[in-house]
């Protein structure tokens, strides 16, 4: 060997080991900065455990389905048992094939990059999975090229700290519950319910490869947005899981030729998906739940920030019944009649006198614009009135509702505002006697359109569906039984005003007749309420119906026995309940617990009872109102809906058929609907249309009709448990009105 190429070895021997020397005393350099503080805080072990990052709180039913959350980013974390196993080999063969065997930093990795910045032919990041863990739980924010540097360096080490404090495993899902996907889903199982309305452990081989390659790009690889980029990018990963043999040719064949399936995807947020306005509901209660419930470091609970587990009484699957009985009966039937009802109508679908409809209807509109939140908008923003009055009389490009889905259109703002007075709205509670739970809970017919809840905002005239709560005091008196009879004539109640309430029946079957009182309340007869009136003060009756659970304010005067009060849905709900519980009011129930981002409970609901009744005058009351269904106002749930099961229920129409309700009790189940229109001037115009047997009961029916065909529901068709102390009436009266048509209700309810 010549000197020269001997001279040439030293000389490279020599700068190998002085870079190597530089590089071990660099980085020695590097960490000691680290470690002081030279380019920054280092997290501790804690904020390694407890990350500040927005969880998203869930929302679940009582069968374990999550119905919704609440959030500032839509994040939710998973384990890594509930990972399917090609998701994790998707995530390995594109993201980091040595994830483990590294110890959070990636040598060959590395200088695999080094080699390609000095060559000029880069292949590849260097970064692991949990380094990129490291770059989401603390992100980087706006750095200069020196502070990325150093904030690169302190993620090595961030990096090196998670793998010695966690396995591979949670290291894993750590960093699938931090990642982006796009449309505002956080994390791997918000992925899961945007792209294709799964759980995370349903997800396919083709799904799981789409998500992981969508995380590198979330916006470019989109496959709503780009779909093709997305069919190309999932392929890409597919090779990758071929080339590292998790999947064979074969497979690789058949699932990269399969198309993308978007028909399942559905940004999540509180606009979408099911039990909507029971969602929005929940979201009031528990943002005052919060204020007065604190975590460890005495702040108060955050609903859109800590990641609680709200666990709630719906069932999923009544809940979706009850959404659907709503949609086949007003969006199929009652919708379609009301518009033919009033077609042809100059000022549809408004009941005004002839000589000032036009001045009403005007006025009614003209409110409803200034209750907008295009008026509140612009109102606020200081745009004068005539600006603010053009721009409502200005055609835009808009959706609106239809119950066939949003129709496009062209239309100006106050023609829109008219367009909906035309909708009919409708709301559904349903709950269990004894438990207090609710199972199904409709405010509405479209939370997107129409925001506010016919369920527990709303208060409407309730009609003949008070009835009840006047007999329920005869009944507790013990002066009268379903069999007794009375005389159907016309009575009247003197007034403290010196006038006299005298309601009119509508009907005209039986008159002068004696009738039992079972016959009477079937048939929502008023000349009888009148009569029990006078035996009852309005405020004996208004104490009954407080122990019944109705909070609303009710007027103390006779007209109250026919339903001239408003009230909701939901206290109406409850009320009617204290039946089939046997004399317990129970307060309906929304929640059963509370838990923490951990899984801890914060707390546990019951529901609150107090006696109303006595158990007998429970049971005369079922007895009562099992009439309406065998054979008074709501005989088509026999008629037409075929239900020979004992049914108690109770009918219910306001003056110029405002307001239709249902009532409708089984052993297992209390159920109230209510139908009408937003405007009290807006309705049918006929009582056969009109009265609730035709605009609520078909609802219930519908309703029933699925949960008592769904078998894993466990729903009976029995009898009500009669008390253990035996009855000293009569139950068996004689027959009832055996008109097999169905009886109209009376409405003069607050005529004098």
């Amino acid at each position: 060997m010549s000197g020269e190429k001997k001279r040439k070895i030293l000389n490279f021997i020599i700068r190998f080991w002085i870079i190597y020397f530089a590089m071990i005393g660099i980085v020695f350099l590097i960490f000691f900065g680290i470690s002081q503080g030279w380019f920054g805080d280092m997290p501790s072990f804690e904020e390694l455990e407890n990350p500040e990052r927005n969880l998203a709180s869930e929302v679940y039913s009582s069968d374990d389905y999550m119905l919704g959350t609440y959030y500032i980013e839509n994040r939710s974390d998973i384990h890594f048992r509930n990972l399917p196993p090609h998701l994790v080999q998707a995530l390995l063969a594109t993201e980091d094939i040595r994830f483990r065997d590294h110890a959070g930093v990636d040598v060959k990795a590395l200088g695999r990059v080094i080699f390609g910045l000095v060559s000029g032919n880069y292949s590849g990041g260097g970064s692991t999975l949990t380094q990129q863990l490291a770059k989401n739980l603390f992100p980087r924010g706006n750095l200069n090229k020196w502070q990325l540097v150093g904030r690169k360096l302190k993620e090595w080490v961030t990096a090196i700290k998670l793998e010695k404090n966690y396995s591979k495993e949670e290291i894993m899902a750590m960093y699938l519950n931090t990642v982006s996907f796009g449309h505002h889903a956080y994390g791997i199982k918000s992925a899961a319910m945007t792209f294709f309305n799964k759980s995370v452990d349903s997800l396919n081989l083709q799904e799981s490869a789409l998500l992981v390659g969508v995380v590198n790009a979330p916006t470019w690889y989109s496959p709503v947005r780009n779909p093709e980029r997305a069919f190309n990018r999932r392929n890409l990963v597919l090779g990758q899981m071929l080339k590292y043999e998790f999947i064979n040719d074969s497979v690789y064949d058949t699932v990269s030729s399969i198309p993308i399936d978007m028909s399942h995807f559905n940004v999540q947020d509180h606009t979408s998906g099911m039990a909507r306005y029971f969602r929005e509901y929940l979201r009031a209660e528990m943002k005052e739940w919060c204020k007065h419930h604190f975590r460890p470091d005495g702040t108060p609970y955050n609903l859109y920030k800590d990641g609680l587990k709200i666990y709630t009484t719906i069932d999923s699957r009544m809940q979706r019944y009850a959404e659907e009985a709503m949609h086949e009966h007003l969006g199929l039937d009652l919708q379609p009649a009301f518009y033919k009802h009033w077609e042809g109508y100059t000022w549809a679908p408004f009941v005004f006198e002839k000589d000032v409809i036009e001045k009403e209807v005007e006025k009614l509109l003209l409110r409803a614009m200034h209750r907008s939140e295009r008026y509140r908008k612009m109102n606020s923003a200081g745009i004068p009135a005539d600006s603010i009055e053009l721009s409502f009389n200005t055609p835009y490009e808009m959706a609106v509702f239809s119950w066939n889905g949003p129709i496009d259109t062209l239309m100006t703002p106050m023609d829109s505002i008219r367009y909906y007075k035309h909708i009919l709205q409708s709301g559904l509670l349903s709950m269990e006697p004894n438990t207090g739970a609710v199972k199904a809970y409709v405010g509405g017919v479209d939370y997107q359109y129409f925001k506010f809840d016919h369920a527990t905002q709303s208060r409407r005239q309730v009609g003949s569906t008070f009835k009840p709560f006047l007999y329920t005091l005869a009944m507790q008196e013990g002066e009268f039984s379903p069999c007794y009879k009375v005389a159907n004539i016309q009575y009247t109640v003197d007034l403290p005003t010196g006038e006299i309430w005298a309601p009119r029946n509508s009907s005209t079957t039986n008159i002068g007749e004696m009738v039992t009182l079972k016959w009477a309340l079937a048939n929502s007869n008023n000349w009888i309420s009148a009569f029990l009136m006078r035996k009852y003060s309005p405020l004996s009756v208004i104490r009954m119906a407080r122990n019944m659970g109705v909070k609303s304010s009710i007027d103390p005067v006779p007209s109250i026995a026919l339903g001239s009060c408003d009230l909701s849905l939901y206290e109406m709900v409850g009320a009617m309940n204290t039946f089939s519980s046997k004399g317990m009011y129970v307060k309906p129930l929304f929640i059963t617990r509370i838990e923490d981002k951990n899984g801890n409970v914060i707390e546990s609901f019951v529901p609150e009872r107090k006696e109303a009744m006595s158990e007998e005058t429970a049971y005369l009351m079922l007895e009562l109102m099992k009439g309406v269904v065998e054979s008074g106002t709501g005989i088509r749930l026999r008629l037409t809906y075929g239900y020979n099961n004992p049914v108690a229920g109770k009918t219910g129409t306001t003056q110029n058929q405002s307001d239709g309700w249902f009532m409708g009790i089984v052993p297992q189940l209390t159920t109230g609907i209510w139908t009408g229109c937003e405007d009290r001037s807006a309705h049918f115009r006929t009582i056969t249309l009109g009265q609730g047997a035709n605009m609520a009961l078909p609802i219930w029916a519908l309703y029933m009709q699925k949960v008592y065909d769904d078998p894993s529901l466990n729903y009976s068709k029995g009898d009500f448990e009669k008390p253990l102390k035996e009855l000293s009436f009569e139950l068996d009266c004689d027959k009832y009105d055996s008109d097999e048509n169905p009886v109209e209700e009376d409405i003069d309810i607050i005529e004098f």
